[in-house]
């Protein structure tokens, strides 16, 4: 599952994630939460710590369900190999992007693994993009699938 902090609005990019979690289907099946209730559009109004507590409230639920990724800019920088190590032998694995304002460090310390797409910020829409295609590079290097190469 991806979890993420995100309004429900048609992209340019919803075809290309269509595309990859096709392609991931015949590895595992991936559905796409995307959270934007209203406490979190009004703390948004209010401060950076007031939106990563709204943050942290509606995506508290999803926790303990599996193993626990989440994305942060200063998480582990990996390479698809340690990635692919992430997926193996896992029954459910949830990765959770975050808001504009990110996450609290309580909320970090709550995943079983934080890892970082990079150094430099991407939209919502980008870094799932990035995600799905590294979940089936790593699927596909799990089963030695000529892809990753």
């Amino acid at each position: 599952d991806i979890v993420s902090i995100a309004k429900k609005e048609n992209s340019i990019y919803d075809p290309l994630c269509k595309n990859l979690e096709k392609m991931i289907s015949r590895f595992a099946k991936v559905e796409d939460i995307e959270i934007f209730p209203k406490d979190v559009a009004k703390a948004h109004t209010i401060s950076q710590e007031a939106s990563q507590q709204a943050y942290s409230k509606v995506l508290n639920p999803y926790l303990n369900k599996g193993f626990s990724v989440i994305l942060h800019p200063d998480g582990k920088l990996i390479d698809s190999f340690e990635f692919s190590k992430l997926l193996n032998a896992k029954m459910s694995i949830k990765f959770f992007i975050g808001g504009a304002y990110g996450f609290e460090n309580d909320f970090l310390r709550k995943g079983d693994a934080v890892i970082s797409l990079g150094k430099l910020t991407l939209s919502h829409k980008i870094a799932k993009v990035v995600l799905l295609e590294q979940i089936y590079r790593g699927f596909s290097i799990l089963s030695n699938h000529p892809y990753h190469k």
